[in-house]
């Protein structure tokens, strides 16, 4: 029952029962005054004894008894009217102030069940609202700890990654300072591996600044509209040299129309091609690497798979590549480290593109990501769709 209908309720009863009371009364002392007269009309009494009659019928004690009566029951209907509004407001009322008292310290378990007032209006909606804000808190926080720890694990895993690389190049730099490289030869070599692991401490820093604009939603895109054909195809060169170098074999096949197009940004998508072959070069374990990198026409959008003959990824741990700072190794070695947020990136900057993204793998043989993106699709000339309504 409502709030509302509670108080009228109680104020109705509050003014009726007194006056119904005062009616009993009445009807009372008007049943004996009219039996007075009924005998005084029949000759059993004398006129003039009526009012004596009445008088010693409704003596003293009896209206004594009457007012002892009617306080008895309004005693009694204030009681039960308190206890009404006590039970029906003022405790649930108590309760939500309890809650939300814990909710202040901080104590986000604390719950109330608003169905067991699901008849009383108000209550079973402040109820309700206590128990949305609480949940909602909840997830905040909980979400808030999450991301804390995530912040934390990115701070280790960047700092372990960049120690590794750091040491190597003070360690080679060493070297040239005390002229163990005293040949071309070892100078070349020295040289070329601190520019290596420059490069690998410049990708972790620009991998933690795009991260950063992700979680706020602040990455940088200027779309343009590309042909698929000789956008992959710089690509698959471009990566392809690299592959060489590092005795991995590139195979590329495209079979989408020569004129399809997308609606892209080409450095975002070059970073997710990337960070896929990035990744599946960590994980090759095999003397012959192999990536494939495939291009399918899917009628209103295209498929782009990245396959690689690396040593796969378990089912349990697949379902979580995409997720931030996930890494299925747990050696945390510079060969196989990384900052953990390289395919989260991608399924991030995939996504904004309207696509998505899954991966696909078996354990000793490979693993292949799959992508999505939809078509760019002309807009008929006015005079085209003429022709084709005729």
């Amino acid at each position: 029952m409502k709030f509302r209908t509670r108080l009228i309720a109680s104020f109705c009863a509050i003014i009726i029962l007194p006056l119904f009371l005062a009616a009993v009364a009445f009807m009372i002392v008007g049943t004996y005054a009219v039996k007075a007269h009924r005998a005084a009309e029949a000759g059993l009494i004398a006129p003039g004894d009526i009012m004596h009659e009445i008088n010693s019928v409704v003596s003293p004690t009896l209206i004594a008894a009457l007012m002892v009566t009617i306080l008895i029951i309004l005693f009694i209907t204030a009681v039960f009217l308190t206890g009404w509004m006590w039970r029906g407001f003022l405790d649930p009322v108590s309760q939500l102030n309890i809650a939300l008292q814990k909710v202040a310290e901080g104590d986000l378990n604390y719950q109330l069940d608003p169905e067991q007032y699901s008849d009383k209006g108000e209550i079973y909606a402040m109820y309700r609202n206590y128990e949305d804000m609480r949940l909602r808190l909840k997830e905040s926080q909980d979400e808030m700890m999450e991301h804390e720890h995530a912040n934390r694990e990115l701070i280790s895993n960047i700092s372990h990654d960049l120690k590794t690389p750091i040491t190597s190049v003070k360690g080679y730099v060493e070297g040239i300072m005390d002229g163990v490289a005293d040949t071309p030869e070892k100078m070349d070599r020295y040289i070329r591996t601190i520019y290596n692991k420059a490069n690998d401490m410049d990708k972790l820093i620009n991998e933690l600044t795009l991260y950063a604009g992700i979680d706020t939603n602040r990455i940088p895109y200027n779309f343009h509209r590309l042909n698929i054909a000789e956008y992959f195809g710089d690509c698959v060169e471009e990566v392809g040299l690299d592959l060489e170098s590092r005795n991995i074999r590139l195979n590329y096949s495209n079979i989408t129309a020569p004129d399809t197009m997308i609606i892209a940004d080409p450095e975002q998508m070059k970073r997710v091609i990337n960070n896929i072959i990035s990744n599946s070069v960590k994980y090759i374990d095999k003397p012959d690497g192999v990536i494939d990198i495939r291009i399918l026409d899917e009628v209103d959008s295209v498929r782009i798979e990245i396959e690689d003959n690396g040593k796969g990824i378990s089912q349990r741990d697949l379902a979580r590549i995409f997720e931030r700072f996930y890494r299925t190794d747990s050696s945390r070695n510079s060969s196989q480290g990384g900052s953990g947020i390289g395919l989260s990136i991608v399924k991030k900057i995939i996504e904004d593109h309207g696509g998505y993204i899954w991966a696909t793998s078996k354990e000793g043989e490979g693993t292949c990501i799959h992508f999505v993106l939809r078509k760019y699709i002309k807009p008929e000339e006015p005079d085209e769709a003429a022709a084709e309504h005729e």
